[in-house]
């Protein structure tokens, strides 16, 4: 008898004040196991679209498959799922709407670009109910369900790119407590596994370590499992861990990332790479934002670098009107009917040449001084006088460099991918 291989989507169980829905599958997978039942592969964490109107907290999906022998064990792990579900999820918050998605054949065409646009785009409950009737999928809502979205998505997503996710969970009794984490030893596992890992550290921030009443304890990303392991090995901590689980993902591939041609077809709640020219010089706004226009052939856009992104921006800064770059990021509601386009990073391409109009040089090699309003230049070492002395233009050493500019990991959204990744 062939095996029947089964499909599991989760969504939407966490809330903004706990609980986390890769805890949650975590929980059920180890219970699989404890009954005897054979999980296919590492379990699924796909980020969906960041500018999502009803997102999680991080807007990440669960999926992971089984290998059944019979459609006995497919309704004893059904009843299983959906149990744990019921039990663990936020379901007092009016803002949680778990979703869970059975699937019992190939993942098709369909469902990749079903995943491509909750990735990319917004979709809807009702898009995504039709999509699941019409495969002959077996779905549960829990209040609204909006979680089905995401379920079937992280059931469908093709993992063109992958990284790997290793998180670690804190016992019940010190959710909401100050997690006990010795940073000296994440700074030596860093040392030790960059660049197989990454986004460990950020100028001193711990980045592995989440500040929310989550049950994370940590989390590690690299570039595969065995990295993660080794570097599990390393961290040390001051609590117990209740158990920890190994995820694959499309954290940090820029996959909700779509080139675009035009600036004037850019759409809010989207994500785009985009060429264009800096229209005007960047300025501060208030809460300590950066901002400026990006322009090209068919129109321009407001870009923003934001507060919480650092010291990148004193790149930012260094932008001069003129200079040709390459934005990646997402179009989020701004000030204004288009949208403001959040930069993640940027390529500066070109450089425009920057001037300044300076005195003129005396025939001795000194440059001259003014004379007097309307009185042309005078030379200070030998008195020289031009009457009709005119400024001329110097140009001035820019401050910045060709190539690559990135948030750090403290503002990296979760998608977006380090340049570390691509060598840079």
């Amino acid at each position: 008898m062939n095996d029947i291989l089964l499909y599991v989507g989760i969504d939407d169980t966490d809330s903004s004040s706990g609980m986390c829905t890769t805890y949650v599958t975590c929980v059920i997978i180890s219970k699989l196991k404890d009954y005897g039942f054979n999980i296919s592969g590492y379990p699924r964490l796909i980020r969906l679209n960041p500018f999502a109107r009803f997102k999680t907290r991080g807007n990440g999906a669960l999926s992971f498959k089984l290998k059944l022998k019979t459609e006995k064990e497919v309704e004893e792990v059904k009843k299983l799922v959906l149990e744990n579900v019921q039990t663990l999820s936020e379901l007092q918050d009016e803002k949680t709407n778990p979703g869970v998605v059975f699937y019992q054949n190939d993942v098709t065409l369909e469902l990749e670009e079903f995943a491509d646009r909750t990735i990319r785009n917004i979709v809807s409950i009702t898009e995504t109910e039709s999509i699941l009737k019409n495969i002959g999928a077996d779905y549960y809502k829990f209040k609204n369900g909006r979680g089905i979205i995401g379920a079937l998505a992280a059931i469908g997503c093709n993992l063109t790119d992958q990284t790997f996710e290793l998180l670690a969970y804190r016992t019940p009794e010190n959710y909401g407590s100050k997690r006990r984490i010795d940073h000296e030893s994440v700074v030596e596992m860093d040392t030790k596994t960059y660049p197989s890992t990454f986004d460990n550290l950020d100028h001193g921030y711990i980045a592995i370590e989440p500040h929310t009443p989550c049950p994370v304890l940590y989390g590690i990303r690299g570039e595969n499992p065995d990295v993660l392991e080794q570097a599990r090995t390393m961290v040390r901590v001051m609590e117990p861990v209740e158990r920890h689980c190994i995820f694959q993902t499309n954290q940090h591939t820029d996959m909700h990332l779509k080139p675009i041609d035009n600036i004037s077809d850019m759409e809010k709640f989207k994500c785009y790479i985009v060429n264009g020219k800096v229209m005007d010089k960047p300025h501060v706004i208030d809460g300590g934002h950066l901002i400026f226009r990006l322009e090209d052939e068919s129109g321009n856009i407001e870009c923003a670098a934001y507060e919480p992104t650092k010291q990148f921006r004193n790149y930012v800064r260094k932008l001069e009107p003129g200079d040709i770059l390459e934005v990646y990021g997402g179009v989020g509601e701004g000030i204004n009917n288009q949208g403001t386009l959040n930069i993640e990073k940027f390529q500066l391409k070109e450089l425009a040449k920057t001037e300044k109009f300076v005195n003129p040089m005396c025939s001795c090699g000194k440059r001259m001084k003014s004379a007097g309003k309307n009185k042309g230049f005078k030379c200070p070492s030998c008195s020289k006088i031009e009457r009709n002395g005119e400024k001329v233009a110097v140009e001035v050493p820019r401050n910045i460099e060709k190539g690559f500019y990135e948030t750090p990991p403290s503002a990296r959204r979760h998608l977006s991918k380090p340049l570390v990744r691509d060598g840079l």
